[in-house]
């Protein structure tokens, strides 16, 4: 039954954040520098409001989940390129696997793989928006639910690229 809810969550939300067409980018060139940003949200029922830090997202939070709270956690920034994963240290033992593969047109292709510890929990293949968010819903966490936004962009072309980082915690 949790499972559902969060495959229905992440439909939800992806529905929100992802369109369906992008135009083709010509081929041959090096791969393309993708930035991430992941966001860990704690949703609870404790009426403290939107912590202000999300100002950006409450009213957003607000339309996906029902809860009367949403306190930040974490914000990590990564950068990778397309083929190479990037791991995000997560509340709670968590770890979430970003794969960019490529970039067309508008959209970026990724995978994404949410563990606990070792066990995998969710498994995806999406297309974001450039510069788009998904926000994922899913597991329980302290009184509550975890909320994990991921967004994502694409550089420019021409841009210098360079090794690919691992994103920390910053708590």
């Amino acid at each position: 039954m949790l499972a559902w809810r969060v495959h229905l969550t992440l439909i939800a939300a992806a529905l929100i954040a992802i369109t369906a067409q992008g135009t083709a980018v010509a081929g041959g060139s090096a791969p393309q520098r993708i930035n991430l940003h992941v966001d860990s949200v704690v949703a609870s029922d404790t009426h403290e409001g939107v912590d202000k830090r999300l100002a950006g997202m409450g009213r957003r939070l607000h339309l996906l989940f029902n809860y009367s709270t949403y306190r930040l956690i974490s914000h990590q920034d990564g950068h990778t390129e397309c083929g190479q994963m990037i791991s995000f240290m997560l509340p709670g033992g968590r770890i979430l696997h970003i794969q960019p593969r490529e970039v067309d047109g508008d959209m970026i292709a990724m995978e994404l793989v949410l563990f606990q510890g070792a066990r995998p929990l969710m498994t995806t293949d999406l297309k974001l928006k450039n510069h788009g968010i998904l926000i994922v819903g899913g597991p329980r966490y302290e009184q509550g639910m975890l909320i994990i936004s991921i967004g994502a962009d694409a550089e420019q072309s021409g841009r210098t690229r360079s090794t690919p980082t691992s994103a920390v915690n910053a708590e």
